[in-house]
């Protein structure tokens, strides 16, 4: 089981009815959002395919996630995320580590802890620019749809 880092990558013009409320359900409200889904749930197959040419997605690693979390993790309050908070309220020993650790595995899904940690991670513009045009699918030089592993370099730049 892998667990889908989803960017929405395009923003708020001329958007699809169809489309926008996909993107609402996935919680992907503004440009350059990121949330982190198992890709076993059921009909996220589906939504991805609807928002396919509005985002871009694929499996994350456990050290981009401890980065992600650690970084732009955020819990109400708009406070930073830290070791002694999933300590003390998931109760998890072995902090920011074990909770990647628990999510990669599909022990914990985040959009369900939206009360103790919040679901959506804000990121930056990625250092260094899109390689490719942000309005092609991933595989003819663009950046759009599925990009399997390679989520994790555009996520490094984007942190």
């Amino acid at each position: 089981m892998a667990l889908y880092a989803i960017i929405r990558i395009r923003g708020q013009a001329d958007v699809h009815p169809k489309v926008e409320s996909t993107l609402k359900l996935l919680r992907l409200h503004k440009k350059f959002h990121c949330v982190l889904y198992p890709e076993d749930l059921p009909g996220i197959k589906g939504m991805l395919h609807v928002i396919k040419d509005w985002a871009t997605w694929g499996e994350i690693d456990k050290e981009t996630l401890v980065e992600l979390l650690r970084k732009r993790g955020r819990i109400p309050g708009n406070k930073p995320l830290t070791d002694e908070y999933v300590r003390e309220v998931l109760g998890l020993k072995g902090g920011i580590e074990e909770l990647a650790e628990k999510l990669i595995r599909g022990e914990l899904y985040l959009h369900k802890l939206e009360d103790k940690i919040k679901p959506v991670f804000r990121l930056k513009p990625p250092s260094g620019g899109f390689k490719g045009s942000i309005k092609k699918p991933y595989g003819s030089n663009g950046e759009l749809g599925y990009r399997g592993p390679a989520i994790n370099d555009l996520l490094k730049r984007m942190i």
